[in-house]
């Protein structure tokens, strides 16, 4: 609607503009006339009415030559102290006959060769008034900008309320049966103390208390903490390798001493987790995954390499966009949740390094020490 209204404002601007150029060509033509006559003028003539037109123009620039292009007069130019009077004004006047057609005046009328030229140009307020709506048209394509962007940020932040809603809500949800099943594995512990089952329960119900508390720090700012990184990714891994297929190789490459990193664990893990589970799903569970870790002066550096399909160019940055998977199943909420967490929670960075269809995918993660 607003870009409507400027064009509508364009037209009729021009309109205006055409019709007020035309009045300007009309007083010149009196003014031209107004001219002849004081060139005609005898001692009888009354010149009171050719003076008042002559002198009447304040606003049109006009200059007057003659055949040989000489200067006769001027009215309404700004000449600049630094030049040359004459040739400015010489300059102009073809400036001016380029633009508008000059108005001729025989001094002699038995004698066409004998006559001088009245070149003049629009009013400095028809120039302002024909760019106006240009300064309005631009104004209101900012303002059409600054809409849009206010719009998508809106929608950004609604999704981010959805998006922290849910999750407390589904953290909320998973509390009660937890704390249920918590009670009833130490019911049957004290039952049935020597079942070897048991303890591969306990890990069950603290791996569902763990991701309850993952969702519950969705939209709050985590607390981080200093944590020995070879840790927490070896904590992942040994996750990762209990429940992937035999055909999934994990290689490690990290630092022989502690690495040390403010980070907050759980959150952290999830996002290693995400990632990891993605690369396995890219291999169509057979391949390698390498996590390497370098260590530089400023930074961390985490690569998480696959041997799957890999990632075209054209996606290296929307596969970080909610909702895009290539998946059948999935949400495609796992990579968007990383880069939150990695970006928002640890102002860090992840980015695809490289990758190579049907070759495989390298996954950066960089984290300020």
């Amino acid at each position: 609607m607003a870009v409507v209204i400027a064009l509508l404002s364009l037209g009729v601007s021009h309109y205006l503009v055409r019709d007020l150029s035309l009045e300007e060509e009309q007083k010149m033509e009196v003014w031209a006339e107004a001219m002849r006559t004081l060139n005609e003028a005898t001692e009888e003539t009354d010149l009171n009415l050719v003076l008042t037109v002559i002198n009447g123009n304040n606003t049109i620039p006009v200059i007057v030559i003659d055949k040989a292009g000489e200067v006769q007069t001027y009215r309404n130019v700004e000449i600049p102290a630094s030049v040359d009077t004459l040739s400015f004004l010489g300059a102009m006047a073809k400036d001016m006959i380029g633009t508008k057609e000059p108005i001729r005046i025989l001094l002699d009328e038995n004698n066409v060769n004998d006559y001088i030229e009245i070149c003049y140009d629009e009013s400095l307020l028809l120039k302002r008034l024909a760019s106006y709506p240009y300064v309005q048209l631009g104004v209101v394509l900012i303002f059409v900008v600054v809409a849009i962007f206010a719009l998508l940020s809106s929608k950004k932040a609604e999704q981010n309320k959805v998006w922290v809603g849910l999750s407390k809500e589904t953290a909320h949800q998973l509390g009660t049966p937890i704390s249920s099943l918590m009670a009833w594995t130490e019911i049957l512990r004290d039952k049935y103390a020597d079942d070897e089952l048991l303890p591969e329960m306990s890990k069950d119900v603290n791996r569902l208390q763990i991701i309850a508390e993952r969702f519950s720090k969705i939209g709050s700012m985590p607390e981080p903490k200093e944590e020995n990184l070879n840790d927490v990714l070896s904590r992942v891994v040994d996750y990762i390798e209990r429940r992937a297929s035999n055909k999934v190789k994990i290689v490690r490459n990290m630092p022989a001493e502690n690495l040390v990193v403010r980070i907050n664990a759980s959150l952290f893990e999830w996002v290693i987790e995400n990632l990891c589970k993605n690369s396995i799903d890219a291999m169509d569970g057979q391949g390698v995954i390498t996590l390497c870790v370098q260590d530089t002066d400023k930074k961390v550096l985490i690569d998480i390499e696959d041997t799957g399909k890999g990632i075209s160019k054209s996606h290296y940055k929307s596969v970080f966009t909610p909702g895009f998977t290539t998946k059948k199943r999935g949400w495609g909420l796992g990579l968007s949740l990383a880069k939150r967490i990695v970006e928002e929670y640890h102002k860090g960075r992840i980015y695809v390094k490289s990758s190579e269809l049907n070759k495989g995918t390298i996954f950066r993660i960089e984290l300020k020490k």
